[in-house]
């Protein structure tokens, strides 16, 4: 089983910008594929960023061209680069590792809070 601890949420003006980290207790390589999800209160937990094994990166409509995905398999960590960050994206922001159906594969972490607000 691996263990994901998410860090780097906080307050931050409409427009402005977090970059969001992943850090997995081994190595991520073996699974298909590495999300950021999110779950704002009242919301089901949606995917908004996906990662394969060979880097081939997914987005919502809702993020695309303002979020960036990428990883350091050396590391063992993900990050979640948003730019030009919205009210809307304002919610608890969860990574998890993914099979190739892309359900994910771990247990939930505890998630690291974004809010969006002026």
């Amino acid at each position: 089983q691996v263990q994901l601890v998410e860090s780097g949420g906080g307050l931050v003006q409409p427009g402005g910008s977090l970059r969001l980290s992943c850090a997995a207790s081994r190595s991520i390589f073996s699974f298909y594929a590495v999300g950021w999800y999110r779950q704002a209160p009242g919301k089901q937990r949606d995917l908004v960023a996906s990662i394969t094994i060979d880097e081939d990166t997914d987005y919502a409509d809702s993020v695309k061209g303002r979020f960036t995905i990428s990883r350091d398999n050396a590391k063992n960590t993900v990050y979640l680069q948003m730019n030009s960050l919205k009210p809307e994206d304002t919610a608890l922001y969860y990574c998890n590792v993914l099979l190739t159906t892309f359900a994910p594969a771990a247990s939930w972490g505890q998630g690291t809070q974004v809010t969006v607000s002026s």
